[in-house]
């Protein structure tokens, strides 16, 4: 059994006293570009072939996109993979097709006579399938719907969730934190005011952030026809919300 002496004691009720506060703010800023990930896929014979048509069709949808504000460094490459497709096929007896049954009309009626000849399959090379994983940053957060569209119609397909971002988001989030800070302490001190004391130091301080973006701009852009016609076009706010807790003295 540990024991404490008369002032480690009082040390340690001195570092229990106090007030303990959570502030508490959230700042909204304009996001200034969008970022999110497109596949474009390619078949053909030969791998030579399949990496060809996956090039051509990057370069239509380069075109496609230009006029919206996408430059070519732009689109940046993520993966680029070449996969191995294969078939089976299935070798019957010649001049006949796939598995089958015969019926045949005997003099005591109906019956079935086996001839079904089983066949065996061939593992055989079929195709070759390039796919190209791109990252596409659209300058005008407006206008990411557009962009969307006119990929699609290139064959390109959107692949996970799209990501807002303002010009400065380290500075988003230091205002954030920032405001929720001074919340702390102007909660903090009219506690002290409140049962007769004066705010002393801060013996601890601990922070959390959250940030939430483009949420309903990416799922307009998805479902446009979820919103209906009369739905805002706006890309709203990025919100960054900030927790500060910390713990004071009392004087």
């Amino acid at each position: 059994m540990s024991t404490y002496t008369q002032s480690e004691t009082q040390n340690l009720q001195r570092s229990l006293e106090g007030i303990t506060v959570t502030g508490e703010a959230v700042r909204g800023v304009p996001p200034e570009s969008a970022e999110f990930l497109i596949e474009i896929t390619a078949s053909a014979p030969t791998a030579a072939q399949a990496l060809r048509d996956n090039h051509v069709k990057t370069t239509q949808l380069a075109q496609a996109v230009a006029g919206l504000g996408v430059q070519q460094a732009d689109l940046q490459t993520i993966s680029l993979n070449v996969y191995n497709m294969y078939s089976q096929a299935m070798q019957g007896v010649p001049g006949m097709g796939a598995i089958g049954q015969i019926a045949q009309i005997g003099q005591a009626g109906f019956g079935l006579m086996g001839s079904a000849q089983v066949a065996q399959p061939d593992v055989q090379f079929g195709s070759y399938y390039a796919k190209k994983t791109l990252r596409v940053l659209a300058r005008d957060p407006g206008r990411v719907g557009e962009i969307v569209d006119a990929a699609a119609r290139t064959g390109a397909t959107v692949t996970g969730a799209f990501q807002f971002r303002p010009s400065d988001e380290a500075a988003a989030r230091k205002a954030a934190v920032d405001a929720a800070a001074k919340d702390a302490k102007a909660k903090a001190e009219a506690l002290a005011a409140a049962v007769g004391k004066q705010l002393g130091d801060p013996v601890a301080v601990s922070e959390d952030i959250i940030a939430t973006n483009g949420t309903y701009a990416a799922l307009r852009s998805a479902l446009p026809f979820a919103f209906g016609a009369g739905a805002p076009q706006m890309t709203g706010d990025l919100e960054y919300y900030a927790r500060v807790s910390a713990r004071f003295r009392l004087q």
